[in-house]
C-alpha cells in the first residue's frame, strides 16, 4: 500500500500536519509513505516508519516545482493521496482515495483541527507527532547528555515583530531556575536557527557556563527536534521550534503577540501560551507599519511575570494530573 502525503514548506505548519501521518500509520501500519514538503522540513520526516521517499519541493517560478514533483510520482499507483497544499499534482496522479485541503475547510479552526477535517476527523483530532532516526537520536544525546533536567528556550523567531525581547527571556529563565523555583538547578539549552544567532547568544551568555547548552545554529530541524525531546520544559516564541517541542510531548509555553493563538497555539494538554492583550490587528494598527521594514518587537506588553506565572501554572497542573 502506497500513501502520498503533501505538506507545508514551513516548519510549524509541517509539524502541525504530522498528526495525520500518525493517524494513517496507525490505520495502515504496513503502508509505505512518500512525503513531499519544503526542503527545510525534510529532516523532520526522516524517522517516519515505512518511509519510502521524501521529495523536497522548492518553490520555483511558473509552478515548475509542482511539475518536477509530478514527474517523480506519476508512475506510482497511489492508494491514498493526502494533499494539504491543494495542488494540481494530487489531481493528476492515479489514486484510489484523495483527501485535499480546500475551501470546504473551516479556516477559523486551529490548524490541527483544519488538517484533521481533511480526513473528515471532526472529533479528537490526532495530535502532532514526530519520529526520529537512530542517527538523529544519537546526535541529540551528544548535544544533551543525560543528567540534570533541561529547560529548552527558543528566544528567536523568523520575524522581529513576534520576538519577545531577549532581556525578558533572560529574566524569566533566571526566575525559573532560581532556588525554590520550578526548574531550580536545570541546565538551559538555547535554540536558534541560522541567521537568528544574535539574541540567542545574549541569552546563552547570561547562563552559568556549567549550565548552558549551546544549540544555536548547530543542527538541522530534525536533530533540533530530537534535542527538544530530551528537554523537560520548553519556552519560546511562536515558531516552528515551539511546535516541534509540543509534538514531542515536552511541556511547552509559547509567547504570542502579532500572530493568531486560535490557529497556532501549541497543541495539547501539556501546553499553554501567554500573549499580548492586544490582538494581531491592534498591534499593527499604527502609522507607517510595514512588516518588511519593521525594526522592533511588538510584544513588549507581555510581562516577565505573566510568562513566569503561565509556566508555573502549567508545571503545577501537570504534576497533579
Amino acid at each position: 500500500m502506497n500513501i502520498l502525503f503533501i505538506t507545508s514548506s514551513r516548519i510549524g505548519d509541517a509539524v502541525l500536519s504530522t498528526g495525520l501521518l500518525k493517524y494513517l500509520h496507525d490505520e495502515y501500519p504496513s503502508a509505505f509513505f512518500t512525503i513531499a514538503c519544503g526542503p527545510l522540513c525534510a529532516s523532520l520526516f526522516e524517522g517516519v516508519p515505512n518511509l519510502k521517499n521524501i521529495y523536497p519541493v522548492k518553490k520555483e517560478k511558473h509552478h515548475k516545482h509542482w511539475l518536477k514533483l509530478w514527474k517523480k510520482i506519476v508512475g506510482t499507483q497511489w492508494d491514498i493521496v493526502v494533499d494539504l497544499r491543494n495542488s494540481a499534482v494530487s489531481r493528476l496522479v492515479f489514486a484510489k482515495k484523495r483527501y485535499i485541503f480546500g475551501p470546504h475547510i473551516d479556516k477559523s479552526l486551529h490548524k490541527v483541527e483544519q488538517n484533521a477535517a481533511v480526513l473528515k476527523i471532526f472529533e479528537a483530532p490526532p495530535a502532532p507527532h514526530l519520529w526520529f532516526t537512530a542517527d538523529q537520536a544519537q546526535k541529540a544525546a551528544i548535544f544533551i547528555p543525560s543528567g540534570a533536567p533541561v529547560l529548552g528556550v527558543g528566544p528567536t523567531a523568523n520575524w522581529i515583530g513576534k520576538t519577545w525581547p531577549v532581556e525578558n527571556f533572560i529574566e524569566v529563565v533566571q526566575k525559573m531556575t532560581a532556588k525554590g523555583a520550578p526548574m531550580h538547578g536545570a541546565r538551559v539549552a538555547v535554540f536558534a536557527a541560522p541567521g537568528e544567532e544574535e539574541n540567542a547568544i545574549k541569552l546563552l551568555q547570561s547562563i552559568p557556563e556549567t549550565k548552558r547548552i549551546d544549540l544555536i545554529a548547530k543542527t538541522d530541524p530534525g536533530v533540533a527536534a530530537a534535542c527538544l525531546a530530551r528537554c523537560d520544559f520548553y519556552l519560546g516564541n511562536d515558531s516552528g521550534l515551539m511546535h516541534c517541542a509540543a509534538a514531542t510531548g515536552v511541556p511547552t509555553i509559547g509567547v504570542f503577540g502579532p500572530s493568531y493563538p486560535h490557529l497556532y497555539r501549541p497543541w495539547g494538554d501539556h501546553t499553554a501560551f501567554a500573549r499580548t492583550e492586544q490582538s494581531f490587528d491592534e498591534l499593527i494598527d499604527f502609522e507607517g507599519y510595514n512588516a518588511k521594514t519593521l525594526d522592533h518587537s511588538l510584544m513588549t506588553s507581555v510581562s516577565v511575570e505573566t510568562v513566569y506565572e503561565t509556566a508555573d501554572r502549567l508545571l503545577k497542573r501537570l504534576k497533579t494530573d
